[in-house]
This record gives structure tokens, sequence and C-alpha cells, in this order.
């Protein structure tokens, strides 16, 4: 956002003291995770009982998710527009996933996510309700399936978020992992039963098990006492929470290198799920059964891939690993594209699907514990936009390829390009995450003159440091990070200067958009973060403090 002109004037003019770059010098070290078992989430009662409420409801989902394609198999002949099923439900996560994150970050987490299993129950009961009169067409079953993805994609950044408030810190990688396997449990066991269900009561008792399945979770959310953290600011505007959001994930090297490599996997990965049904129809000579079979044979490999996570972290860094579970995908799908055995497919899936989870568990996990709670739900809904767009994308995309080329064509084609995937790497190589970001302490607010309101701005802040010749280049080094942290937390327009007649004068400037933006980005910084500017404080040689003006253009305007 560029800065408006006209007149700054100071608001105040003082030294730092115990304001903010003072104290940044004696922020603590950021603290690592301490291992673990897989199991130690489930000993605190409100986590333990909306995953067990969460697995149902994914039972549910993956029951209609076998309804659902099994059903537009039957109605539509081309592979697109069976492929465009897994579009239908990935793309809300595109769309609805970053306003989503700016909700529940803004507004309560727990009612967020009510509202959104609200919406998928409607639409889950309106897609049983029409299949059940026989109303039901490909188009609609796209859209029904859209809708409730549009409920899942609402409530996925609030409920994930949550992770962290439900654990302490030491849990919370076992507790994105527990919810992984949760879905992964119900992968291997879901398809099978949806399998059944859909042989012997067809795809309308598959819809209504779903609707049927949403109810435990709204009501273990409805029972979770959360705890609200009470600002004395009132809450961001959506449309600036949600650039603010985006801004943070472009202004954290981790968290960006994270979803462009999720991008990758997942646009590449997903051509074996788009393609399942045409898979057990075409490869294998199967039916409702044997789709279902293949899956739980995917959902196995999930499994063993979540339950592992700990074990891989462990030995194992976030790049290498990212390298070896597209390596054990690239050669699982190239098994399942020339196998014609049942047995032989299952087993090259069970591969696919370890690979599949413990990419998307270790990308999880990145993002979760670099965010800092403030934007931790925006953070991670930028993340599941970028990959469920990867996702939908490359769904279509290889569903269209597999009219040109066939099904077997396609699966190697997928397989060579996530085979060679991990040369990314060599230009977005996955940074080391050490620990949870931890919020550091509150600061006062800064001392005022002027008559100011919170909406007045925008806010200039000019930080003087006073800097020996000899360290200018390693000073100026450290503010290429400093400027990082301002943007991801609010700031905008920042700059650096030198003064050319006094070149041990530098001054750092940015802006905030109002007074209360200003107040809630100077709070912002994490421990780590506040270490850093520490750094930059070090630096100042003197006479005196550093100094900080803040000064409000246009007052008058």
């Amino acid at each position: 956002m560029p800065s408006r002109p006209g007149i700054a004037v100071p608001i105040d003019n003082q030294e730092v003291a115990a304001d903010a770059p003072a104290d940044l010098a004696h922020a603590p070290k950021q603290e690592t995770f301490t291992s673990d078992s897989i199991t130690a989430p489930l000993r605190h009662a409100t986590f333990r009982r909306i995953w067990l409420a969460s697995l149902i409801s994914n039972l549910g989902t993956l029951v209609q998710g076998v309804g659902v394609a099994w059903a537009m198999t039957e109605m539509a002949s081309s592979a697109d527009k069976v492929a465009l099923v897994q579009t239908a439900l990935w793309l809300p996560a595109v769309l609805i996933a970053i306003p989503a994150g700016a909700i529940a970050d803004v507004h309560d987490r727990r009612i967020v996510a009510l509202a959104s299993l609200g919406i998928a129950l409607v639409a889950a009961t309106v897609l049983t309700t029409l299949a059940s009169v026989g109303l039901i067409t490909s188009n609609l079953l796209l859209i029904l399936s859209f809708a409730i993805g549009c409920g899942v994609a609402m409530m996925g950044p609030a409920w994930q978020a949550a992770v962290s408030e439900q654990v302490p810190v030491d849990a919370l990688p076992s507790a994105i992992a527990l919810n992984g396997i949760s879905y992964n449990i119900a992968r291997s066991v879901g398809p099978a039963i949806g399998g059944v269900v859909v042989a012997t009561a067809g795809t309308i008792a598959a819809f209504a098990l779903n609707a049927l399945a949403f109810l435990p979770l709204i009501v273990a959310i409805f029972l979770w006492k959360r705890q609200a953290e009470r600002s004395p600011l009132p809450p961001e505007r959506l449309s600036q929470a949600m650039v603010l959001g985006v801004r943070y994930v472009a202004n954290s090297p981790s968290i960006r290198i994270v979803v462009l490599r999720s991008i990758v996997t997942g646009g590449i990965g997903c051509a074996i799920l788009a393609l399942m049904p045409l898979v057990a129809r075409d490869l294998l000579q199967g039916g409702a059964k044997t789709y279902g079979m293949m899956l739980s044979a995917f959902g196995v490999g999930a499994v063993i891939g979540a339950v592992n996570i700990a074990q891989v972290r462990k030995r194992m860094s976030g790049e290498k690993a990212i390298r070896a579970c597209s390596l054990l995908m690239g050669s699982g799908i190239a098994i399942v594209a020339v196998s014609r055995e049942p047995a032989v497919t299952a087993g090259a899936l069970i591969l696919v699907g370890a690979g599949w989870t413990l990419s998307w568990t270790l990308f999880g996990v990145g993002v979760q514990v670099s965010a800092p709670r403030w934007v931790a739900a925006r953070s991670l809904a930028t993340y599941q936009a970028a990959s469920s767009a990867g996702v939908a994308v490359g769904s279509w995309g290889w569903g269209s390829l597999t009219n040109v080329t066939g099904v077997e064509t396609t699966l190697l084609i997928s397989a060579a390009f996530m085979l060679a995937s991990p040369l990314v790497g060599l230009w977005l190589r996955m940074l080391p995450v050490a620990g949870r970001a931890e919020e550091s302490q509150l600061l006062e607010h800064p001392a005022v003159q002027l008559p100011i309101t919170g909406r007045d701005g925008p806010l200039v802040v000019e930080i003087e440091y006073r800097v020996k010749k000899k360290n200018a280049r390693a000073f100026h080094d450290l503010m290429q990070e400093v400027q990082l942290v301002r943007q991801r937390t609010g700031g905008y327009g920042w700059s650096i200067a030198r003064d050319i007649a006094d070149p041990e004068l530098w001054i750092e400037r940015y802006h905030c958009p109002t007074w209360h933006d200003y107040l809630r980005q100077r709070n912002r910084p994490t421990q780590a973060e506040r270490a850093l500017e520490g750094q930059a404080v070090r630096f100042h040689t003197g006479p005196g403090k550093v100094l900080v003006r803040r000064m409000l253009e246009r007052p008058f305007g």
C-alpha cells in the first residue's frame, strides 16, 4: 500500500527505554520441541473428543467420496468429467481458504467452525434429498460436492489453528500428525465401507451417512469451552486481515517455500487420486468394491506414513524427507500404471499413500510451527489455498490428458514428474524449523500528546541508529531481515537510508495504515523476531538510546 501525500506530524518524540528495541536485546531464545509419543495429545480431553468426532466425520466424507466418484462414473463416460469430482472437492479451499483463515483469526474459532459445519451439513442433506427423489444430475453432483467442500474449507483453518489451543507446545507436532492419522484411518477403511455401501445400498445411502457423520463433530466443538483471548483493540477489517495474511506468508521464507513445494507435490501427485476410479474400472476391470479396496490400500499406506512421522522428523531433515517421499510416490505411481493385478496395485498404492501423507504432514507441521498464533489460521489458509489450487488444477489437467493418452500413459507421465520433483529442492530448499514461534511479552502503548483516534493514519515510524562505519555492511545486511519482520507484522513502505553528510546516521522508516494497526504491529513480533531487532539495536553506539519517532500523516485530512 503506497503512503498518502501530506504533512507528517510527530505524535511522540522520545528515546526508546522500556519500549520496543531496548528490551529486544534480552529477548529469550526460541524454544525447541521435546520428543513425545504420537498419542500424547490424546491425554487432553478436548483434543481427544474433537479428534474422535473428526474421525467419524472423516469416515463419512470418505464414504460419500466413493459415492460421488462412482455416481459420476456411471453418469459420465469421459475421464475429465470423472476427474472434475476431485476438482469440485478441492477448489473451495482455493477460493475460500484465505477469507476463512482471516475470519478464524479475527473472530472466535469455535463459532467459525460450527458455522462452517452447518453449511456442510445443509449441503450434504440437500444432496441426499435430491438423490433420493431422482433429481440428481452430473452437474448438480459437482455443484453440491463443491458446496460441501466450501463448508469443509471454511472450517479447516479454524480447526487446524485451534490445535495449538488444545495441546501444549511440545505435543503440537504429534497433534498435527494425529489429525492426519484421523483422516487416513478413515481413508483406510472408509472407502471399503463406501464400496460396500454403494454396492449394496446405493449412492444415496453413502450421501446420507456423510450427512449424519457431521453431527458428532458439531456436538464436540459445541462442547469445547474455548478460552478466547480478549484484545483491547477492535478486530481487524476482513479485507485488511486477508491481505496481511498473504503478506505474512510472502515475507516468511520458511512458509513461502513450504507453500511452493506443496503446489508442486499436490499438482503432480493428485493424478493418482483423480484417476483412481478409472484405475479400478479400466486397468483392473473392477467395480465399486475394487475402487474401495484401492482407496483402502492408499489409506493403509497413509496411516503407516502418519504413524512414523516422528521417526522421520527425528532421522531426516525436512528437505531429505520430502525428497524421499517424492521418490516413494513416483515409484508407486509407475507400478500402478503398468499393473493389472489388484494385489500388486494395492501394494503400490500403500507406498504412494505413505509418501503422500508424510509429505502433507511435514508441510503442515512446517507452517503451523512457523506461524505465531495471531496469524496461524491465515498462514494455514494461504498454504491450503495454494496447495489445493495445485491439486484442483492438476486433477483437471491430468483428466484432460487422460482423454488423449489414456490412463496408463498419464500415470507414467505423473510418475516421471514426481521422480524428478526433488530437483526443485535445489532452488527451494526446505528450511529447518526449530520450534513453535513463541509470542513475546506485550509492550505498553507509547505516550501520545496529539489527539488521535484508532482510525487515524497512516502512521509513519522512523527509528534512528548511529552505527560505526566499519559495521555498516553487517548492519545493512541485518536490516534486510528486520525488513521482513516489519512487513509480515503489518508495516509497509519500509526503507533504510544512510545520511550522506553523516555516514554513521541510519534511519529506518515504515508505515502502518492506522493508529490501531500500529499498536497491533508493535506487539506481533515473536521472541525470535524481537531478538533479531535487538541485534540491530546493539549496533547503535549513541549518544543516548535509539531514537523512535511516530508521526501522523495528513493530521487534518
